[in-house]
Order: structure tokens, then sequence, then C-alpha cells
């Protein structure tokens, strides 16, 4: 009989053998490239003597077409019942409603950190010469910023109202016919996130940690965070962490945290990757940044991504890609996305054997050059195969 993962008393998960774990299949291509990526994990995990029953819960269009509904509240409410969960990429509805799903379910449940590794598996193609040297992990702040959707439209009352009202108070000339977007960054938000970027290198071994910000023009904001960034090690992990100016560069065998301008960062993780390890950073430049990286290790149709409260234990792990409808149904997209985000979420879960597994048939998958189309057109002798024939050569692998 399958259990529930719960959350114990000193913050770990407790996971069982055969946990009950929520899905959504995801719009467009979810119908492909969720079975595919199950079959692989179903396989990793029995390998090692795990089972997992899988709930299936509604979002997009098929909750829609069933329910009436965009985000039915039941599959928020399984969501935190049952604190893990995974989940193919959604459509956002058109003409109203949210303004995307999956921003509404991180606003929901309080997934503050999104968070997406990005390395270079060996033979995906790549536009860079040396893809192998990008190896980071972006702890991305998922909850305010521009984000957080607070804006009014151009030319309506309340754009007006709040023209006059900046005037009043502030003296701001505000151009008419502006439209207004609030960017709130708050300390607790910011450290939460940078906590828990820190605990993660510790976890891991990492040896870096950069915020990127753009803190020389919005000093309030983003110049908030870095410095709220430096505090935060100087209070609390002053033992294993160190800032750039408190040691001139010479970490010695702490972590060094240090910052970078964002426009400057996004040219240095392209010609410098080597020097980067975590980056944590807000909404809108993590957005930015996480798909530059993608790019540079073949696409986002192979980058994993997680939605995690650290506190309260809940995570949703996705496909970091859209839903691409006019492939939905071929049996033609790469999986690798969720299927990688699969393997961030047993890694998440402590099955870091299933995690490491599926790692190395992937690999010797993509060296054999058994690929989807989307390699497969750069790639020289390739193997075209379909999605479903991916995930079972990838299980042949494993």
């Amino acid at each position: 009989m399958a259990d529930k993962i719960t959350m114990q008393d000193d913050g770990t998960l407790a996971v069982p053998d055969n946990p009950i774990i929520p899905f959504i299949e995801g719009d467009g291509t979810g119908v492909d490239i969720w079975p595919a990526a199950k079959l692989v994990l179903d396989a990793a995990a029995g390998k090692h003597g795990k089972t997992i029953e899988w709930k299936e819960v509604l979002a997009g269009e098929k909750a829609f077409n069933e329910t009436g509904d965009w985000l039915p509240q039941a599959t928020i409410d399984d969501f935190n019942e049952y604190l893990i969960g995974i989940k193919g990429p959604l459509t956002t509805p058109i003409g109203g409603g949210f303004r995307s799903l999956n921003v509404a379910i991180r606003q929901i449940m309080d997934l503050y950190v999104c968070l997406r590794p990005v390395r270079w598996f060996s033979g995906v193609p790549s536009p860079v010469k040396e893809p192998q040297l990008v190896d980071m992990v972006i702890f991305r702040e998922n909850t305010e910023d521009i984000y957080a959707g607070m804006e009014v439209e151009a030319g309506t009352p309340e754009a007006l109202k709040m023209i006059e009202m900046l005037h009043d108070a502030f003296g701001w000339e505000i151009r008419e016919g502006s439209g207004i977007g609030v960017k709130p960054i708050s300390k607790m938000g910011s450290q939460r996130l940078q906590r828990a970027a820190i605990e993660y290198a510790v976890k891991r071994g990492r040896k870096r940690v950069h915020w990127v910000h753009k803190g020389n023009i919005m000093k309030f904001t983003e110049g908030a965070f870095q410095k709220w960034g430096y505090e935060l090690v100087r209070e609390e992990f002053s033992d294993v962490a160190i800032g750039w100016d408190d040691c001139g560069g010479d970490a010695g065998d702490k972590i060094l945290v240090q910052d970078a301008i964002a426009d400057i960062a996004l040219q240095q993780v392209l010609t410098r990757p080597s020097e980067f390890d975590v980056i944590a950073t807000m909404n809108l430049n993590g957005d930015y940044l996480s798909d530059a990286l993608a790019a540079q290790v073949g696409g986002i149709g192979i980058a994993p991504g997680a939605n995690i409260n650290y506190v309260t234990g809940h995570g949703v792990f996705e496909a970091t890609h859209g839903t691409a409808p006019k492939y939905a149904g071929q049996d033609k997209v790469n999986p690798s996305s969720v299927l990688l985000s699969g393997v961030m979420m047993f890694e998440h879960l402590g099955w870091q054997e299933a995690a490491d597994d599926i790692v190395r048939a992937v690999e010797a998958t993509i060296g054999d050059k058994v690929v989807t189309y989307d390699f497969a057109r750069l790639m020289d002798g390739a193997t075209e195969v379909k999605c479903s024939e991916f995930a079972s050569a990838i299980v042949d692998r494993l």
C-alpha cells in the first residue's frame, strides 16, 4: 500500500519506498512527454526497490474541459497534502483569469524557489565551443518582483489614480498614457531565497555563490537584495561562507559569495562560465538567465526545473518549456525536460542512486546518437527516434 511523503520535525522529508506523488500530465505535448518520462522514472525507481503511486491531478486545458476550472482547488489541495508533485507544460488561458497557471501555482503554494540546474550532457548539440564549462544552479525568487502582477493598464481610471497619487505623494512626474507596475522586493523574500542557495552550496560542495542584481540602477529593490544577501552571510553563515569584500576574493576553504550586475552576468556566463557556480537572483533576472544558460547546453527542451518551499517541504517539479500544441500527439518531441525534472525530484527525495542511473542512461543514449528530432537535425549520423522510443532507449541503458 502506498504512503504519503511527510515533513519531519527536523525539517527533512520522510520518504517511504512507495510514495504517492501527484502529477499533471500537461497540455499540448504533455500527452507525449509525460508517459515517456514516467516510463523511465518507474524503471529507475523499480531498479532500487522503489515504487511510485502516481495520482493524476488536473490543471490547464484538461482541467477546464472536465471541470470548467483552469486550476481546480482540488489540485492545490493534493499538492499541499502530498508535498511533492510533478507537472508537464500548461497553457495560459487567453482573455482573462490567470496571467499564468505556472505562476499561480507558485504563488498560491508560496513555492519561493525556482530551482534551475544547468549543465551539459555529453553529445548534446550546443552553439558554444565549450559547453562542458557550464555547470550552474540558479535560485530564482518566485513570489516577488514584477511577476507579482501588481500593475495597472494605461488609460484606465486605476492608472490615472496612481499617477495622480504618486505625483501628490512623491512629486513623481509620470507620462500621461503610462501603464504602471509595482516591483516589491522584501528582505524576508530575498533572504529566504539566499539562505536556500547557500545551504544548497554547502550541501553539494559548491564553491561560489553569486547574487545577480541590477542594484546600480534599482538601488532600493535590487540593490537591497544584494545588501541583504551579504548581511545574511555575515549573520548566519560566517562559519562556512564569506563575502568578497570581507576577504578580497580569497575565501580559503569557505564558500566565496560575490555579486554581479545582471547585464554583466549575462555576458560572463557566456564568456567565463567556469567562474559561476550557484546563482541567486530575483524573478525577472532569473527568467532571463535560466533560459539563456539553457541555450548554451542544448535548449530548454533538456532543461529541468523545480519550484520549492524548503520550509514547508512542498515542491512541484516541472517541464520548463511551453506546450508546443502543433506537435501534440505526434510522439515527436524531446521528453528530457520533464524527465530530468523527475531526476531532480528523485534527488530531492533522497533517491540519489536512481537519479544518477537516469543521468548516466540519458548520456549513454545521446552518446549513441539515439535522439529525438530536435537533436537529430543538429547531429551527424544520428538515429532519429520518437519520444516514446527515446524513453525506451534510456530504459534499455539503465
